[in-house]
């Protein structure tokens, strides 16, 4: 099937899908210990099971880590790389997705899109540069109360609405795909249970980008710090001259850290930061949770290095307490994989180009699937989804865009067996 006959198939499920996945609560929890962190991102997991099995995918189910594993079938005889699309079911934390209620804004005509359920959230233009290029097109957002979750129910309903025009149109040739829907990425745990010799992949493409046109192949590389400070505790009617606060040693910590630098509210691009996200404890104990961000290595540890100087600097102002200072690696940037197998990139641009755009090629200020899934030995670019304001009650799609992911899948699939 030629380039101009995948653009002008009928418009896919993409739409309807989405607005049925949701409105389904599938939130992760970080702070549980459990796998799948919340036995609802199950619940989306069954649906998409028994609709990929209506499809005819009769290998789809659904493992007790809430994974959702598919395979379409070769219907070429030619031997082809297996490639696989993945994308996420869970919510962000940061957000309620509990009865979110999807609206659908018809032939936007521009201008600020107010939110019924909460006047107060309004998406502007000016918030919002990319609306811009969104004229006449047909926007979701949720109504005001909690987020959409295009990120990423967005890129999940794209590959079901794929995988239905490829099972209803055998013309279409094409090697072994795999599908591939994920627990708790939101909360970096999106990978820890897959089962890679069952899905069985050469490469792969997580579905999971923001504008469309875009693709990436970098990451930041990333590692989480706990530092524990070790205060004195004394009876504060007592205290004086004895008592050492830990909870004040870390909040002075937190104050500083630099003001104009080295932070997620001062950068942008490809500069790194250091960023507190918890502070708990009292006076005998405290600890501060940073995440730390950098697309070097080299620089990620500089920025250790001087994170671990500002706590020594602090906590040395204060007889007899001490600090503990441990680094978890969490990703890695996946350019480190990925360069050295440029034809799944080479795919990935010419699919976007076939699907009628010019590519975007970006570094992602985050992480996805991918970042752990290339170094898994699965190299793992990410397709855009078309979502936008991701994690927050702004957040919207347009369907003009999904389509644009569901061609793009389309081209992948079929470039893979010309390559």
């Amino acid at each position: 099937m030629n380039e101009s006959t995948i653009n002008n198939l009928p418009a896919s499920s993409a739409e309807e899908r989405f607005l049925r996945y949701v409105q389904v609560d599938t939130q992760s929890d970080p702070t549980s210990p459990s796998y799948p962190s919340t036995e609802k991102q199950k619940n989306l997991g069954r649906i998409l099971v028994d609709e990929l099995l209506a499809l005819g995918i009769n290998d789809a189910h659904l493992d007790e880590h809430g994974y959702v594993y598919a395979t379409i079938p070769a219907n070429i005889d030619k031997l082809t790389p297996v490639i696989c699309f993945c994308s996420h079911m869970d919510t962000s934390p940061d957000c309620s997705g509990t009865a979110v209620k999807p609206l659908v804004h018809r032939n936007y005509e521009g201008g600020d899109i107010a939110l019924p359920d909460d006047p107060t959230v309004v998406i502007r233009p000016s918030d919002h540069p990319d609306l811009a290029n969104q004229l006449g097109n047909d926007i979701i957002t949720a109504s005001g109360t909690t987020l959409l979750g295009a990120d990423d129910k967005a890129g999940v309903a794209e590959i079901m609405a794929a995988a239905e025009l490829l099972m209803a149109h055998p013309e279409i040739k094409h090697g072994m795909i795999k599908i591939l829907f994920t627990p708790d990425e939101e909360i970096g745990r999106g990978v820890d249970k897959v089962d890679l010799a069952k899905l069985g992949a050469d490469f792969a493409y997580t579905v999971d980008g923001e504008t469309a046109g875009s693709i990436e192949d970098e990451t930041f590389s990333a590692d989480g710090v706990i530092v524990t400070i070790d205060g004195i505790s004394v009876h504060p009617g007592f205290a004086k001259g004895k008592l050492q606060s830990a909870l004040k040693i870390a909040a002075s910590i937190v104050d500083a850290l630099p003001k104009e630098r080295l932070s997620p509210e001062t950068t942008s691009k490809r500069e790194g930061f250091v960023h507190p996200v918890a502070i708990k404890g009292g006076v005998e104990q405290a600890s501060i949770e940073f995440i730390v961000r950098d697309f070097d290595d080299d620089n990620l540890r500089r920025h250790e290095q001087e994170l671990e100087g500002i706590v020594k600097s602090m906590v040395s102002r204060h007889t007899g307490c001490h600090y503990r200072f441990d680094v978890t690696e969490q990703y890695r940037n996946m350019k480190q994989v990925l360069d050295r197998y440029p034809q799944i990139m080479e795919i990935g641009l010419e699919a976007i180009r076939r699907a009628g755009m010019e590519p975007i090629r970006r570094s992602i200020r985050g992480g996805t699937d991918g970042s752990r899934l290339s170094f898994m030995g699965l190299p793992c670019p990410n397709i855009f989804a078309g979502g936008h304001a991701f994690h927050g009650k702004e957040e919207w799609v347009s369907v003009q865009d999904m389509e644009k992911a569901v061609r793009t899948i389309l081209h992948v699939v079929c470039l893979v067996v010309s390559h």
